[in-house]
């Protein structure tokens, strides 16, 4: 299985030059049926990285570019009648018609737009006039958003961002890679050597081993002691939220399966902490100076590692 995702990180790479750890995480957010965000400015390649992967993984691709007057309908789809049947006839959206969704700049969309994707991204399914239609698995939203000081773009509501699994920035490339790209893109266009290396049944497969993942009590009680004291941070209006302690635990087990384990350390959840729970915590308006990730870090020295007292000894499924 390791070499698998080996193989769809070196046919993504072909197009995404130097960002070897970020396109890791996405492959573990794959295994772990999570939605991913991107957060980054335009241009640093989120839409070319869609697309690379879905190739690479063989699912089938959509991208809706998120604008102010894309309607729920658009994602979820409607009832048309039929004169021939004199019957409404449900006319699928383009959730319904992907396993990967591109979201391109979803903080452009209306508010009630982007509340049609809650459903979808949590029970993977959608309902129309009272009709309830479930969606192809896998189903995974990858949604991009552009820095909220841009023209034209809102903040995502909490609700919302508390749906993904994790949240990723790209960044701009160094010198060594922005020149690799320029040099591969002389000639031609990289993405038209990128390969399906793995199917999707390979990869719905990797999905439920990495559920069989053994998170012990201890796995647990870390977790649990680390959300808790999100909820207590003096600096926090809003601590990390029940779902999001779900989603670190899913996403320790992929972060797990990826390394070749079957079973959480503590190193696994402080690897994929901050992925998962920046986005789901707010500062209070009072504080200045600090930052969200400062004080994730702290919760992370502060509340002790199962590794650091004979982690094995809690192991038990």
């Amino acid at each position: 299985m390791r070499s698998q995702l080996d193989r769809v990180l070196r046919e993504t790479e072909k197009v995404i030059v130097g960002k070897r750890k970020v396109i890791g995480k996405i492959l573990a957010a794959l295994l772990a049926e999570g939605h991913i965000l991107l957060d980054d400015v335009p241009g640093v390649g989120k839409t070319t990285l869609a697309v690379a992967l879905s190739r690479a993984v063989g699912l089938s691709f959509r991208r809706v570019q998120f604008t102010p007057d894309v309607l729920p309908s658009d994602l979820v789809g409607f009832s048309m009648y039929d004169k021939a049947t004199g019957d409404f006839v449900y006319r699928p959206g383009a959730l319904c018609r992907a396993n990967l969704i591109l979201g391109d700049e979803i903080n452009r969309a209306s508010s009630k737009t982007q509340s049609a994707l809650l459903e979808a991204m949590e029970e993977r399914q959608v309902t129309v006039d009272g009709k309830t239609y479930p969606l192809e698995a896998p189903l995974i939203v990858m949604a991009t958003q552009n820095s909220v000081g841009a023209a034209g773009t809102q903040l995502l509501p909490y609700a919302q961002l508390d749906r993904f699994l994790v949240r990723l920035s790209l960044g701009y490339p160094d010198y060594e890679a922005q020149m690799t790209m320029l040099r591969d893109r002389q000639l031609g266009n990289p993405m038209d050597g990128v390969a399906c290396v793995m199917e999707k049944e390979e990869l719905l497969a990797m999905q439920q081993e990495v559920r069989s993942v053994a998170s012990g009590d201890a796995i647990l009680d870390y977790i649990t002691r680390l959300t808790m004291a999100s909820r207590e941070h003096a600096a926090l209006q809003l601590g990390i939220s029940p779902r999001g302690a779900l989603f670190l635990n899913r996403m320790a087990k992929a972060n797990a399966f990826a390394e070749g384990r079957d079973y959480v350390t503590g190193g696994d959840v402080q690897q994929v902490f901050a992925d998962v729970c920046a986005h789901r915590v707010l500062l209070k308006e009072t504080v200045r100076e600090t930052s969200v990730e400062q004080v994730l870090e702290e919760l992370l020295r502060k509340v002790e590692n199962p590794d650091r007292r004979g982690f094995f000894s809690g192991i038990r499924k």
